[in-house]
């Protein structure tokens, strides 16, 4: 939950906000379990990783703060329901806290919103369900691809998460590619006018996760102010040791 004031954001505050990510498609056990380390060493809220590697992370974490986010439908959205159902359940027995699930893109660019809603609700229910049985609480983040839509679809997209009982909405996968007229690639991470536009449509009891492109310690601040309460980044250490405890970020505490 976001609970708006002044706070000056100490480092400790900044890591558990920060999921610290691997989704390399070449990433092997090696490199997982030095991820879960140095996430374990920095404090980072969560690791996010492939999920062929969540049972590795439940050892490498076990007895740790340390959630596990692992991904659904990555990275094009564009498997069946079905399919998505069953990633998320073997992920949650599996270990995994979090899913950041792919919205359905070719749903989403034909307005086939109910289908989009849909889509989303089987696996929010099913990570929520199954989770319960395990006795914990299951987190689920609805992937937007923002760099493919406009703010209406934005606005249209968030609401469909809203309804369908997800937990936040997030930006971008880091993998997509969009072009311009020209040809020419385009950004496909994070922007600080998304992230404004997404919290203004969930408002302020919803997650907002930005992800994608974040490296450095300013770009981390301007998505803080501009309304995300989580960070998915590979470059977490980098951003830590970097950070400026005497930022004041208006909109945020500590809880």
């Amino acid at each position: 939950m976001v609970h708006y004031k002044m706070n000056l954001m100490k480092k400790e505050v900044i890591a558990s906000m920060i999921d610290h990510t691997l989704l390399s498609p070449v990433a092997g056990v090696r490199e997982i379990v030095r991820l879960c380390q140095e996430a374990k060493k920095y404090g980072f809220g969560a690791v996010c990783v492939n999920p062929s590697y969540v049972a590795v992370c439940k050892k490498e974490l076990e007895y740790s703060n340390v959630k596990i986010c692992t991904v659904v439908g990555f990275p094009l959205g564009a498997i069946t329901t079905q399919d998505k159902v069953s990633e998320t359940v073997n992920a949650v027995l599996n270990g995994a806290d979090e899913i950041d699930m792919v919205i359905n893109l070719g749903a989403v660019n034909d307005c086939r919103f109910g289908e989009v809603e849909l889509d989303i609700a089987a696996i929010t229910e099913e990570a929520h369900f199954t989770g319960s049985k395990l006795g914990k609480k299951i987190i689920v983040k609805v992937i937007l691809e923002t760099c493919y839509l406009t703010d209406n679809i934005i606005d249209t997209c968030c609401l469909c998460a809203k309804r369908a009982g997800a937990d936040f909405v997030k930006t971008s996968t880091g993998f997509a590619t969009p072009k311009g007229s020209d040809g020419n690639l385009l950004p496909n991470g994070a922007s600080v006018h998304c992230v404004e536009l997404m919290r203004k449509v969930v408002g302020p009891d919803f997650g907002v996760k930005a992800s994608g492109g974040i490296r450095t310690a300013r770009k981390t601040v301007d998505m803080l102010m501009a309304g995300a309460n989580r960070i998915g980044t590979s470059s977490g250490i980098m951003i830590l040791n970097t950070w400026d405890e005497s930022v004041i970020i208006p909109g945020y505490d500590d809880k």
